[in-house]
């Protein structure tokens, strides 16, 4: 098993981080292209000095080479040149057919100083590489560090070379590098820091227009009067953050003029909803009195009328169920308080699936009930009405045979009320619309097309579980579709 590669580091996100390290990473160039010109420039300036330096030494020190003036010749007995005028640490060497036969250092300038050095035979091929053409070359020799040096032909066929250190050279560079090392990191520390606070003062327009496009998002805007929250502050329009500070506050104004007009048109329906479905009430059930006194006539009734009476009866009759749903979801949506008092559940449960197998006797009803009662604050009848619709659900939109299973129990702090069926399922297109009004789909979950309704006895789930504090949800799948009604418990 190999090991896991490792992550790659991550970039800034927030664009606060990226601006400071933007300015540290311009300025690390900068510095770092200033260090290398001014330590080039420094290097070949001290580097010339010393050719300087070198040429002028160049026109003497041969002659003392010659002379055998930097080591005794024990054989000719020469005596030593004059070296006293030249600089500490010139280095010296005689050269005959490629060998080096005198070779010495200069210390001080004192002849007594001037000391042999021992030459390894990789230093005198190096030397004895050096180019004859008069001009300075740098050689690394083992026992000298550093040395530039320069190449000359002698009076008997030889060649000497005279050279000086470029340690001093080296040296100035280095302390040029550690100062400029230290001066820059000190640089980039500060410019960090102060970039870090500038770029924040900077942006301040900028955070508060995030505090305040986050406060709006979590304003519910989906129904009601929304109330949105002050402007950003004011902004210099003349930067970017200014102007992306006023595009937000028009956006905002814009938001608030639909959101207004919105809400206006929804009251205008609500109470157009309220005013229909309560002047409807009178004539829905005066129709239906004289539609059930007509079929109480004792005398002959030909059957064709009989049958048209019993239609607009019935008609009537759900006609008056719709109404009266329209009438309780406008004053839901009105926020019209329901009775509170307690309820409880399990009996509730008892009668509605005693109701629903009765009207339904072709379905297997199964009950899943806790030993103790399960009880809740809220208003019954309206409860009631809950657990009816659902079962009436199940039943219209589930072929004869489907087994639906009601669960009651109680969870922490809330009571759980599950209607769970076998059915074909609710179809996958319509499980995000199955709680909003007029939605109807019994003729894809029903096989052949019966049952129906107005579409409403769902929404009026939603809406009065939500008006007793609690939530309803769907699970639904082909063989198993469950709706779930939470509702919140007293406390003990």
């Amino acid at each position: 098993m190999g090991l896991p590669r490792p992550r790659a580091p991550r970039a800034p996100r927030t664009l606060r981080a990226r601006l400071t390290l933007g300015l540290v990473v311009l300025l690390a160039v900068s510095c770092a292209a200033v260090g290398l010109a001014a330590v080039v420039e420094l290097n070949g300036f001290l580097t010339r000095r010393v050719d300087e330096q070198l040429a002028q030494v160049g026109t003497r020190f041969p002659e003392s080479l010659e002379r055998g003036g930097l080591v005794r010749d024990d054989h000719d007995g020469d005596e030593y040149g004059d070296t006293r005028r030249q600089a500490t640490g010139t280095f010296g060497a005689r050269l005959l057919h490629g060998t080096v036969t005198h070779k010495g250092l200069i210390r001080s300038g004192d002849p007594a100083t001037e000391l042999n050095v021992d030459l390894t035979a990789a230093d005198g091929r190096r030397l004895a590489a050096v180019p004859v053409d008069g001009r300075p070359h740098t050689v690394e020799l083992s026992a000298l560090d550093e040395y530039r040096v320069v190449a000359s032909h002698g009076r008997d066929g030889d060649v000497l070379v005279v050279g000086l250190p470029l340690e001093p050279v080296r040296a100035a560079v280095r302390r040029l590098e550690l100062v400029a090392g230290v001066v820059f990191g000190l640089a980039l520390v500060v410019t960090g820091v102060a970039g870090a606070l500038w770029v924040r003062w900077s942006l301040r327009p900028l955070s508060r227009v995030t505090a305040t496009a986050t406060r709006v998002s979590e304003l519910p805007l989906a129904n009601g009067e929304v109330e949105l929250p002050t402007r950003t502050p004011d902004a210099d329009p003349r930067s970017e953050v200014g102007q992306v500070a006023g595009a937000f506050d028009r956006m905002l104004g814009h938001v608030e003029d639909a959101l207004t007009k919105r809400h206006a048109v929804e009251e205008r329906l609500r109470r157009f909803a309220a005013d229909a479905s309560h002047e409807l009430r009178t004539p829905v059930a005066s129709v239906r009195g004289h539609a059930e006194l007509a079929l109480l006539h004792p005398g002959p009734v030909p059957a064709e009328v009989n049958r048209a009476l019993r239609r607009i009866a019935a008609e009537s009759s759900r006609m008056g169920e719709m109404v009266d749903d329209l009438l309780l979801l406008a004053r839901l949506d009105a926020g019209r308080p329901l009775e509170r008092g307690p309820v409880d559940l399990t009996h509730l449960v008892l009668d509605a699936v005693t109701d629903a197998s009765a009207a339904g006797p072709g379905h297997r009803w199964t009950l899943d009930l806790p030993e103790e009662p399960v009880t809740v604050t809220g208003d019954a009848h309206r409860l009631h009405q809950v657990l009816a619709n659902l079962l009436t659900n199940a039943r219209l939109h589930t072929p004869v045979g489907t087994e639906v299973t009601v669960t009651l129990a109680a969870e922490d702090g809330t009571a759980r009320l599950a209607v769970h069926d076998n059915g074909p399922g609710v179809p996958e297109d319509v499980r995000p619309h199955v709680f909003e009004r007029f939605t109807r789909a019994e003729h894809r979950r029903h096989p052949d097309g019966a049952g129906g309704g107005a579409g409403l006895g769902l929404s009026i789930v939603a809406a009065v579980v939500e008006a007793q504090g609690g939530r309803v949800d769907l699970a639904s799948a082909p063989g198993a579709t469950t709706f779930t009604v939470r509702l919140p418990r007293p406390r003990t």
